[in-house]
Order: structure tokens, then C-alpha cells, then sequence
């Protein structure tokens, strides 16, 4: 029988809560979930946010590119009411919000530097600061699809958990987990073989598909037996692994 996966909440429970905000994180606590997965980028004063795409307009009544608002200016947009009224006042968190509330739980935590579009200054070193002021370095692993930035972060702080992010398929997974100096291995589930995973884990890195929302999908990726399933949907997945 294959072993049971963690599941962790993308972006939050984003199937039923504004993604990358407080609300949503704490609902993965309350549905069972074993940990999140949440993006950061830079404001303009150099803060460190939690936020998805490099633009407001999507999920935010903002416009515009996250960079060119100060923290200030971004706690002042609107970051629940697009996706429900219900959620009208939900603020864009800081990575520093997060932390402190991930204290009061057991959580383990998918940071995504969102640093593959835009390059920012010192991401990764202000990512890390804040890890080691929380001391929350055994429940923390980064990710990115800027696979020089994993390289970079595995440099400065080589007892974290580095994960390279895949896309598309690609060859030499292996060799470019090692090149990288990750442990992690974060691919798009689609294209994912049990093969694959196989190849992988018997390389000693750790398989963690996303995004997988379709049941018979999740069933799949336990059968093939992934570490950990990336989910909008963790209670569901949570009932299934336990039905």
C-alpha cells in the first residue's frame, strides 16, 4: 500500500477563501490540512508580500504592478471582496503576518518566490532573515520556478528545504535537482509518471505535485506515491486519505 501524502492548501483554501490571505490560511488549520503553500514578492519599500501574480488587478480591487505600492499603500486595497463580499476587509498579508501566526500552529510552509518575472533585489536574503528571526527553519521550504534563485538560496542557507518548480516537462530532472542544490521536486501533476516519481525519490529529493483538484486525480497521485499533493481542495483530499 502506498504511503499517505500530506496534503497542503494552495495559496490557502482558495476553493472557498480569497487566495494568499490570512482567512485562507487559517481555514487550512481548521480543515485539517498538514501545511500551505503561499507566494511572496517585494513591495516598492522593499516589504516582503504575500501575493500570486505581479499585478493587483486579478484578485485585488488595486491595479497595477505589486511593486510600485509601498506596504502602506497595498494594506489599503482590498484583498477578500473580489472573491466574495463575505470577505470585504481581507488586507494582502506580509510574510512577517504569516510567520506570527504560524507560530500559534503546526503548519509546515511552501514559500513560492514569485522571482521568475521580476527580479527582486535581495529576495531571497530577506526571505531567509525573517525564517531565522521566527527560528521556523524545520517547518519551511522554498520554492521557485528561477531555479538560480534556488541555487542561490541552497548557498545562504543550505539547512532549509530547497524545491525546484516545474511548468513543463523537462529532461535531467535529477541532475538539475542536484545542479540547483535543491531537495524538493514541485511539478505541474499532469505530466507527472509514476516512473518519474520513482526516479526521484530513489535520488533522495521529495515529490510535491500541484495543483491537483480533481479527486480521481489526488487518488492517482497517492497510488504513485507522491510526498505531498498540492490542493485547492485539502478537505477533500483529507477525507479521501482517510476514507
Amino acid at each position: 500500500m502506498a504511503k499517505k501524502p500530506l496534503i497542503f492548501a494552495h495559496r490557502g483554501v482558495k476553493s472557498t477563501h480569497p487566495e494568499n490571505t490570512m482567512i485562507a490560511f487559517k481555514e487550512a488549520v481548521n480543515v485539517g490540512a498538514d501545511g500551505i503553500e503561499l507566494d511572496v514578492q517585494l513591495s516598492k519599500d522593499g516589504e516582503i508580500i504575500v501575493i500570486h501574480d505581479e499585478t493587483l488587478d486579478r484578485t485585488t480591487t488595486g491595479k497595477g504592478a505589486v511593486q510600485d505600492y509601498t506596504l502602506e499603500e497595498l494594506k489599503q486595497i482590498d484583498a477578500g471582496e473580489k472573491f466574495n463580499t463575505v470577505f470585504k476587509g481581507e488586507t494582502i498579508p506580509t510574510l512577517r503576518e504569516v510567520f506570527e501566526w504560524a507560530t500559534t500552529n503546526k503548519l509546515l510552509l511552501n514559500v513560492e518566490l514569485k522571482n521568475d518575472v521580476i527580479h527582486y533585489n535581495e529576495l531571497e536574503e530577506k526571505v531567509i532573515a525573517l525564517i531565522e528571526e521566527f527560528e521556523l527553519h524545520s517547518r519551511i521550504i522554498l520554492s521557485s520556478f528561477n531555479h538560480q534563485s534556488i541555487a542561490k538560496l541552497s548557498t545562504l542557507a543550505p539547512e532549509l528545504e530547497h524545491a525546484l518548480l516545474y511548468e513543463e516537462k523537462e529532461n535531467e530532472i535529477v541532475q538539475n535537482i542536484h545542479q540547483n542544490r535543491a531537495n524538493g521536486f514541485h511539478p505541474n501533476f499532469k505530466w507527472l509518471t509514476e516512473e518519474m516519481i520513482k526516479e526521484v525519490q530513489q535520488a533522495g529529493f521529495i515529490v510535491r505535485p500541484y495543483t491537483v483538484n480533481n479527486m480521481a486525480d489526488v487518488q492517482r497521485m497517492i497510488d504513485y506515491g507522491v510526498d505531498v499533493i498540492i490542493t485547492d481542495y485539502p478537505q477533500q483530499a483529507k477525507a479521501l486519505l482517510e476514507a
